[in-house]
């Protein structure tokens, strides 16, 4: 005969009840949301938005040229490797099996046919959904697949379970490509980023991230022996630029700290673009006091997002923000996708990692960080460009949400950490 169970059994046992509930609810809930936005947005194409000219700046011995369109991008990434006459190191997250993307591995294929040695990098898990015909390369090209599960036997080791977030383009040591955009024909015409050129010292350096990712993971090489790239060392290193880079093999996240630390300097603006907004407190304690001392502080995000239940998780850091006097303008028509910011008109940051717990603490990402008020005057031009495609969001608004749009803030809001 089974005993009676003992009170702390019973309110232990209803109280697991309870979790597991509310654990399904917010599943059921981020699950039906997610199918009925998908729904909603098939057949749909974005509307036009206003876009920025590449605008290039010098800075020392090289320059530095801003994206504000994939088309625009694409045609001189092409371009570039059209003129490889050396060596050609690409890495992207996303890469479409479309007709950008065919343009992309066509432009490789005939750079390794003529000599050029070619590597490539591309996550796994960003390309389930490719084609596998597409991702069938020539055997000149060197490919490393970034595999969907990364821990292998040490499935408790989390610095193994980082995604690889970066793009980045190096074309001869002499021009390299960094930012948010992604490879495919979506990204040419209908999604809002920001992505840089550089020339000059600066390369150096952007070279040595794609080389370090290659070498750490070059075991997973397909069809090629597992090699290390080796790099030669440049001379000389352009001080006002600087690339960040978070590695998660190596438990190394400065990205976080970087934004910490400009946020923390700034006395008159901080002007931030951002696809997905899901900092922790840390981050929202210092964006908040800038803006209670005075600093101009204005956030700019998707109206909505290609993650809609990022965007209501997103929502929960409202009140606060507005509390405090940030100004937040949200992006009609298009998914901006940028992940940019730019401080007292001298600091400024471009990059792949978004502000969430997976790209500051989780994914393999850099971003680029340049101390000059020339491109700091470019990012702000961009911004207000962009902000006159926004729709402002004031506090009196925001308390007037209806009651189905808080509860639902508040039943998402647990899964902040893991996103």
């Amino acid at each position: 005969m089974r005993r009676p169970p003992t009170p702390t059994e019973r309110t232990l046992r209803i109280l697991r009840r309870t979790l597991l509930t509310f654990l399904g609810v917010q599943l059921a809930l981020a699950v039906g949301m997610s199918l009925v936005d998908s729904y909603r947005r098939r057949g749909k194409k974005p509307k036009p938005f206003p876009t920025t000219a590449p605008t290039t700046v010098s800075i020392g011995d090289g320059t530095v040229t801003t994206y504000t369109f994939g088309r625009d991008l694409y045609d001189d990434m092409l371009a570039a490797i059209d003129g490889a006459r050396r060596q050609v190191l690409l890495e992207t997250y996303i890469w479409k099996g479309d007709e950008v993307g065919e343009a992309f591995k066509r432009a490789l294929a005939a750079a390794a046919e003529r000599g050029v040695e070619v590597y490539v990098i591309y996550d796994g898990f960003a390309n389930l959904v490719v084609s596998p015909r597409f991702k069938h390369f020539p055997s000149s090209i060197r490919v490393l697949r970034y595999p969907v599960y990364t821990a292998g036997l040490r499935f408790w080791e989390l610095r193994r379970y980082g995604r690889d977030h970066r793009k980045i383009l190096v074309v001869d040591e002499e021009v390299g490509f960094v930012g948010g955009y992604n490879i495919g024909a979506p990204y040419a015409t209908e999604w809002r980023d920001t992505h840089v050129r550089i020339t000059g010292e600066g390369v150096w350096d952007l070279k040595r991230a794609f080389a370090d990712m290659w070498n750490l993971n070059r075991r997973r090489l397909i069809g090629h022996s597992s090699r290390p790239l080796l790099l030669e060392t440049a001379s000389s290193w352009e001080s006002r630029i600087r690339f960040t880079r978070n590695v998660p093999r190596l438990w190394m996240f400065p990205i976080r700290s970087m934004y910490l630390d400009a946020i923390n300097r700034a006395t008159s603006r901080i002007w931030m673009t951002h696809a997905y907004f899901l900092p922790d407190q840390d981050l929202v304690d210092a964006i908040k006091d800038a803006a209670r001392r005075g600093v101009d502080v204005r956030l700019l995000l998707p109206l909505k997002s290609n993650h809609i239940v990022a965007d209501w998780i997103s929502r929960g850091y409202f009140s606060q923000l507005l509390g405090a006097g940030v100004r937040i303008f949200r992006f009609r028509e298009a998914m901006v996708h940028a992940k940019t910011s730019t401080i007292d008109g001298s600091w400024s940051t471009v990059g792949t990692a978004n502000i969430d717990r997976l790209s500051l603490q989780g994914n393999y990402e850099i971003n680029v960080e340049i101390i000059d008020r020339g491109m700091a005057d470019t990012l702000e031009k961009i911004f207000l460009t962009d902000q006159d495609n926004c729709l402002e969001l004031t506090i009196g608004e925001w308390e007037a949400r209806d009651l189905h749009r808080k509860f639902t803030e508040s039943v998402l809001a647990p899964l902040r950490p893991l996103l």
